[in-house]
């Protein structure tokens, strides 16, 4: 009897080590956070701000244009003929059109660039995450972002280990 129960704490102690030794290595971090606080992301969305504003501009400049002409039309339009009117109505119509086309083309243009810009970065992310991640013998690296898969977010942030990769 005893040596029965002196083999089956042996196993246990032999068995429970390898066991642990079996885990995969789980680390998280915040993907979300990194981006944003990347320097070339605030630097990218300064750049996108700005074709934003400009965008603006020029929207604003072209809808006062219209209101002008359009009030300009509309006070003039008892001194002149139907024909007169109805051209002008007709050009007040594709001015309009215009600005639609401008604002759709606006929308879609800073929607590309901001892709164009942001997917070299997120790929940079990607690759220090992977990199530390590997240097640290992690086997998963989980995203504790809101809308992340994260099982577990107790193991190891590796929040500061990438951003001193990346430079920051």
């Amino acid at each position: 009897m005893k040596f029965l129960s002196t083999l089956i704490v042996s196993l246990t102690l032999f068995i429970a080590p390898l066991s642990i030794a079996a885990q995969s290595k789980v680390a998280h971090i915040n993907t979300q956070q990194l981006i944003s606080e990347m320097p070339e992301v605030i630097a990218a969305q300064g750049e996108l701000k700005k074709l934003e504003e400009q965008y603006a501009k020029e929207m604003e400049n072209s809808v006062k244009e219209f209101q002008t002409k359009a009030q300009n039309y509309q006070g003039d339009a008892q001194n002149q003929t139907d024909l007169i009117n109805q051209q002008r109505q007709v050009e007040l119509q594709e001015m309009q059109q215009r600005i639609q086309e401008f604002r759709e083309t606006a929308a879609q243009e800073l929607q590309k660039r901001s892709a164009d810009m942001m997917r070299p970065l997120y790929d940079k992310a990607r690759v220090a995450i992977e990199k530390v991640a590997a240097a640290q013998g992690f086997d998963y690296v989980l995203d504790s972002s809101p809308g992340g898969s994260v099982i577990m977010a107790s193991g190891k942030d590796l929040m500061a280990d990438v951003k001193t990769d990346l430079g920051f």
